[in-house]
């Protein structure tokens, strides 16, 4: 919209506070920072439940891998030409033998559930995910036949552990006796401690060698599963579609979704509905908008009819109007964005803060899976957001813009 020279002075003038005008002033301003609010939550928010799918997808297929083929009965017999097949499967990146099974651990006399995981060695020195993440101890240490193990951090805190103590883990399948089945109890050596930041996993997980899991398990040389990277996870049922053809009536194939998919639907629905909600309040602060446009235009009549008067033509009016309440909108917006990304950089501290005010722990990591709150900026999200609220802003200024344009100076001015 391009302006004249008088027609920038005049909307210059009507933003400004002149003298009596406090008033209207007051209401734009409530209508800028309602639009900066409102800019500001949608951009808070949407990053916020971005950073929680994006960290929780990374922990999760991170450790577990786009998908596993699973033998049934949790064992995979004959698994070596298996593991080959899938190597060799087009977009397939990585494939690897995995054992988990779920058990009991003690120490000091604290028994928690567990998740035994057992890994190649190779696989446990390359995991970016383990190895980004170790707090204390070392994962080098997890060899076959050195009888150490690597758990997580609330597991370590659950059962009172450091590097170098001894977790019992308990399985039900041990020796069969006259008396009946006698379940098998080991002790190992805590050889590291990680963090990966998903709750779940750091409450659960104890990482040992391949081969002393498959000695524990009594498996013989049977695994529990292969895990499989690919090189794209949206695609990894279509890349795998052969593998699990080939293997139907003997293993199946599991992908990420099918694994988490209450999980991530339920983000993907909050997502959506979150962004509703909160466009509500930026179509709140586009009418105020409405209404300081409305009361300017009420109060600046007389101005109108006088430069109808000496010959401003209506489209001129209009363009006025219009430019004070997309000003208004785009300052909202700017200031918006500003809010957000200051709130974004320094969301944990303010977490930290309201907890400590209202004395309530608001990301109990045990309800939020994540032990940190996340964060991820999609600017294509930021770029619709500006755009839904710059569009929305023009449309509140056509009504009041209209209404200056219709001014009749003879009826204005026949008593003045």
């Amino acid at each position: 919209m391009i302006l004249s020279r008088y027609e920038r002075m005049i909307a210059r003038r009507y933003l400004l506070p002149a003298k009596g005008e406090g008033f209207i002033f007051l209401v734009a301003g409530i209508s800028l920072t309602a639009v900066m609010l409102g800019v500001a939550a949608l951009i808070i928010v949407m990053s916020v439940m971005n950073g929680f799918r994006a960290e929780l997808f990374d922990k999760v297929v991170g450790l577990n891998g786009h998908a596993v083929v699973q033998g049934y009965g949790g064992r995979l017999e004959e698994w070596r030409p298996v593991l080959e097949q899938v190597r060799r499967t087009p977009g397939v990146t990585s494939a690897s033998a995995l054992i988990e099974q779920p058990l009991m651990a003690t120490h000091d006399g604290r028994v928690e559930a567990i998740l035994l995981r057992g890994m190649p060695v190779e696989e446990i020195a390359s995991n970016q995910t383990l190895g980004r993440n170790v707090l204390a101890g070392s994962l080098a240490e997890l060899r076959p036949g050195a009888e150490s193990v690597a758990i997580g951090s609330r597991l370590a805190e659950l059962l009172g552990l450091s590097v170098g103590n001894t977790i019992t883990i308990i399985s039900p399948q041990g020796r069969t006796t006259p008396f009946g089945t006698v379940p098998r109890i080991v002790d190992y050596r805590v050889a590291a401690i990680f963090e990966v930041g998903l709750y779940d996993f750091d409450r659960a997980f104890v990482v040992m060698p391949m081969e002393e899991a498959q000695n524990f398990l009594l498996m013989g040389d049977a695994v529990g599963m292969i895990e499989v990277d690919t090189v794209d996870a949206d695609r990894v049922q279509e890349i795998l579609a052969p593998v699990a053809a080939s293997l139907a009536g003997r293993a199946v194939v599991n992908d990420w979704r099918s694994m988490n998919s209450a999980l991530f639907e339920a983000l993907q629905v909050e997502r959506v509905a979150m962004f509703v909600v909160l466009s509500i309040i930026v179509l709140v602060a586009v009418f105020n908008i409405l209404s300081s446009l409305i009361m300017l235009v009420r109060a600046k009549t007389r101005d109108i009819a006088i430069l109808r008067t000496m010959g401003a033509p209506r489209a001129s009016l209009m363009r006025v109007f219009m430019t004070v309440g997309v000003t208004i909108g785009v300052l909202g917006i700017i200031a918006g964005m500003i809010l957000g990304a200051v709130f974004l950089y320094y969301r944990q501290g303010v977490a930290r803060f309201v907890q400590w005010v209202t004395g309530q722990n608001l990301w109990d990591p045990s309800v939020r899976f994540l032990t940190e709150l996340p964060a991820k900026t999609d600017p294509f999200e930021v770029t619709a957001i500006v755009v839904m609220a710059l569009v929305l802003s023009f449309l509140a200024t056509l009504y009041p813009a209209w209404k200056a344009a219709s001014t009749d100076p003879v009826q204005v001015l026949r008593y003045e």
